[in-house]
């Protein structure tokens, strides 16, 4: 089943701002319930002013708290509250009612005789007395039994605790878990005792729980604004990741048909931007592998076909009796057939390196010793051709781990590369030095050089330097190629420099057997 990218990311962002919204909503309600536990818990510790005055006055009568009973602590406070409302109500029902409105203007009387003004002014009539003030909401029936353990659903009285100024339990419910909410009882300034209220587990407030109905009703179009807002920040960001992720697709759908020259435009500066310079580094080297499989191909059968016509034009003036089968004959045709047989073994020990399945056999060899014997072997070579060859003083050391005949055909190829390209007269200077652990084996000769864009191409196969690696010197160009396989198969380094005497060095670099 295919799920578009858009689909997926309206999913993921539905979802995440679900659980945002509901993660809101779930720390909101605990905090409305923790703020309106509080205010709760204020309002309990006013409502205990009165408690706490006359805790104050009977402290300052006896001196200390040797009022409180000893025994039935825990219920003292709660019947203490109870007569203090007791006394309450009964103040409010002696206070005699006001009279009503109507009967405070009294019926206008006969005007009576004027009295002899006195020099004392007579006394004004006392002033009605006022209303008493509203009392403070009445507390709960008291509970003088036991109360639970728990804070949940306990009336007030048994949630009162008083202590002392050292904080001592002198009577109510003993402290639990929570921390009580305290008011200090204070005497002349100083506090002597505290009154705690044990906090509640949930709010008895009933606004905490209204806010909260409204707070679950709003949750639907809070989820409908989510779905909507998903919806359009999806179609947005799929909107901005189709685009390139689609030319994504068609380029390569465009590399798997072949066709390399493909390339996309990189300029954004994101992940998608840095895939789609990724794309065209992989696009180019695919061109350039194809480009090199095609010269590789035509390069192959250039080389192939020219010892195979001179063969075939021998073997036909043979047939035709233009020529004679005379040892001159026949050795010119065998020369072109061992050089047949030298490239097509070249090629196929380049092909098994390019696999990795080129036979090298690890045994300890004293490459400098090897090197010297090769380069005795060219010794009458390079005197015909007007070549000096030196050789440099023996390293400490000079024994690696190699294949002989693998180091023999590399070291071979080296020379005959000297000596087909070192022009008359000059020299080919062979030495040898350790860096570290390792063994560098150079090899250097004279001019001509090889220009500094040459170097980096030598060791392409069938690749010369037009102006003095021609084909006239025999060469089909798979000699240093295949030399820098070898070394490589053996874990070893071939690098190509300018030589100081003019021409081309050649460093070989073994790892030191230990």
């Amino acid at each position: 089943m295919k799920i578009s990218i858009g689909l997926r990311l309206f999913a993921s962002v539905l979802l995440s701002i679900l659980a945002v919204t509901a993660s809101a909503v779930y720390l909101l309600r605990q905090n409305v319930l923790e703020s309106f536990g509080d205010y709760a818990v204020q309002i309990e510790l006013d409502r205990l002013e009165e408690l706490s005055n006359e805790l104050a006055r009977r402290y300052a009568q006896h001196g200390d708290w040797r009022f409180v009973p000893a025994s039935g602590q825990r219920d003292w406070i709660a019947r203490e509250l109870a007569r203090l409302q007791d006394e309450r109500a009964a103040r409010v029902l002696a206070v005699p009612p006001a009279p009503p409105a109507a009967e405070l203007v009294a019926p206008a009387a006969p005007a009576a005789p004027a009295a002899p003004v006195s020099p004392v002014a007579a006394p004004a009539p006392p002033a009605p007395p006022a209303p008493p003030a509203a009392p403070l909401p009445p507390l709960p029936p008291p509970a003088l039994q036991e109360a639970p353990d728990a804070d949940d659903g306990s009336p007030l009285q048994s949630r009162i605790t008083l202590l002392d100024a050292n904080g001592k339990l002198l009577a109510g419910r003993p402290p639990g878990s929570l921390p009580p909410a305290r008011r200090p009882i204070l005497l002349d300034g100083r506090t002597v005792g505290f009154l705690a209220v044990a906090r509640t587990t949930r709010p008895t407030d009933a606004l905490a729980y209204a806010f909260l109905d409204q707070l679950k009703a709003s949750l639907w179009p809070i989820a409908a604004a989510g779905v909507i807002l998903s919806a359009l920040a999806a179609s947005l960001l799929a909107s901005h990741f189709r685009r390139p992720i689609g030319r994504l697709a068609n380029g390569a759908r465009a590399l798997a048909e072949g066709r390399f020259e493909t390339r996309l435009p990189d300029e954004r500066s994101d992940e998608l931007g840095e895939l789609a310079g990724h794309f065209n580094m992989l696009a180019a080297r695919l061109e350039g592998a194809e480009q090199a499989r095609r010269q590789w191909v035509a390069d192959t059968s250039h080389e192939l076909r020219t010892p195979l016509a001179v063969l075939r034009a021998q073997l036909e003036a043979l047939q035709d009796g233009v020529r004679s089968a005379d040892p001159e004959h026949v050795a010119a045709m065998l020369r072109q057939v061992l050089a047949l047989s030298k490239l097509i073994d070249e090629l196929y020990a380049l092909a098994r390196a390019d696999v990795g399945a080129l036979d090298c056999r690890r045994e300890p060899l004293a490459l400098w010793q090897l090197a010297r014997e090769e380069a005795q072997a060219f010794a009458e070579r390079f005197q015909a051709a007007g070549l000096v060859l030196e050789c440099a003083d023996a390293p400490p050391r000079s024994t690696v781990l190699a294949d002989p005949d693998r180091m023999r055909q590399v070291l071979r190829n080296l020379f005959e590369n000297c000596l087909r390209y070192t022009s008359a007269p000059g020299r080919v200077a062979l030495s040898a030095q350790v860096d570290g652990a390792a063994l560098a084996l150079t090899i250097d000769n004279s001019a001509p050089g090889v220009p500094d864009a040459a170097l980096a191409r030598l060791g392409e196969r069938f690749y010369r330097v037009d102006a003095s690696r021609s084909r006239a010197g025999g060469g089909a160009g798979l000699g240093l190629a295949l030399c820098l396989r070898l070394a490589e198969a053996q874990d070893g380094q071939l690098r190509f420099a300018h030589s100081p005497l003019g021409g081309l060095r050649v460093t070989l670099t073994m790892e030191l057997a230990r």
